[in-house]
């Protein structure tokens, strides 16, 4: 399961936008949010899941926000 952050949540509308470590950014729907808030904060550190969406693209689900940031990312050695 990745992990990430929320970058952006209107609430009016009810549409996200999550970042996983790597930068790649997945959009989603309120009802994606694992514990049925329907609302989150920008900034929010998330487990979710990738899963192929509705208009052919890729999108969030099972959003569950957790305590701790994203890992760091992995260095090699030099």
């Amino acid at each position: 399961m990745p992990r990430g952050a929320v970058v952006s949540f209107d609430d009016q509308r009810g549409l996200g936008e999550v970042a996983d470590a790597g930068g790649q950014r997945y959009p989603f729907h309120c009802t994606a949010i694992a514990d049925g808030t329907r609302t989150i904060a920008a900034g929010t550190h998330v487990d979710f899941e990738v899963v192929a969406g509705h208009l052919g693209r890729w999108e969030a689900a099972g959003i569950t926000p957790v305590g701790d940031g994203p890992p760091a990312p992995a260095r090699t050695p030099a």
